[in-house]
């Protein structure tokens, strides 16, 4: 038996530029940002990072982002249905809506949001009115942080909606099912790890976005102020080591976070294998 081939380096060769790689690009810069923390002492560092303005940027900031990133899971999902499993006027031109917010500038799209939601609006004319108020609020913040995310869920769940094959869902048809149970236990269960997987993509970029909610927000201290904006804040003030401070704390938690929801999706991963 001839032995087999690959057109990639071996294991070890691969596996060392791998590491290299992500050692430079990711692991170095990070390790940083701890070792800057060093020169606060335990005092100093708890100081900083439960301060109370930093503390209600922290509860806007994840809160915010996990709002968001709820929604496009729903909406996400919906959208990347209507996009694989039907045919209408205009589906191409939808389709590249959806990687809108990847190819627009954050900065611009922040000013597009709040010229729409302010009192003087398309939409914020309208919703002032009755009482909703968008622009430099928390809900601005969650508008913004839904609008930069919606691609990743629809992407993330696209090509695993493609590949689905419609036989499943028609033999459970033929068994009795209707649509609830079909797409309940036959569909959703397929799609859960990529909608997760997404998910979390669109949480960790929510958590980290900076550009388009500075407009919309209106960054006021302890209302709208979000933990990017006080890092900036702190290193426009020469502040490094609050900065830092501030940075290894949202890095630890957003770890953490993305750390749990990698441990869902195994376990729906493996969940799926075992009922196969």
């Amino acid at each position: 038996m001839s032995k087999k081939t690959n057109v990639l380096p071996g294991f070890n060769l691969s596996l060392g530029y791998t590491l290299l790689y992500l050692s430079l690009i990711v692991l170095i810069p990070l390790s940083a940002a701890f070792i800057k923390t060093t020169e606060l002492s335990l005092s100093e560092f708890w100081n900083i990072v439960t301060a109370p303005r930093v503390v209600a940027s922290y509860k806007l900031t994840f809160g915010a982002s996990l709002i968001g990133a709820s929604i496009n899971a729903v909406f996400g999902l919906l959208t990347a249905w209507v996009l694989v499993r039907y045919d209408f006027f205009g589906k191409k031109l939808i389709d590249a809506f959806v990687d809108l917010p990847f190819a627009l500038p954050t900065a611009v799209a922040g000013i597009a949001l709040t010229a729409v939601y302010a009192k003087n609006g398309w939409i914020g004319s309208i919703l002032e009115p009755n009482g909703i108020h968008v622009a430099f609020t928390p809900l601005g913040v969650v508008i913004a942080l839904t609008f930069i995310g919606l691609p990743f869920v629809v992407r993330t769940v696209q090509p695993v909606l493609e590949d689905l094959e419609s036989e499943t869902e028609e033999a459970a048809a033929s068994l009795g099912a209707n649509r609830w149970q079909t797409f309940y236990k036959v569909i959703f269960p397929a799609l859960l790890p990529a909608l997760m997987t997404g998910f979390a993509l669109a949480f960790a970029r929510a958590v980290g976005e900076y550009g388009s909610v500075i407009f919309i927000a209106g960054n006021m201290p302890m209302v709208s102020e979000i933990t990017p904006l006080i890092i900036i804040t702190k290193l426009e003030q020469y502040d490094y080591t609050g900065a830092t401070a501030v940075a290894v704390v949202m890095l630890v938690i957003s770890f953490l976070l993305l750390l749990m929801i990698n441990g869902l999706q195994w376990w729906a991963n493996r969940r799926n294998a075992e009922a196969i």
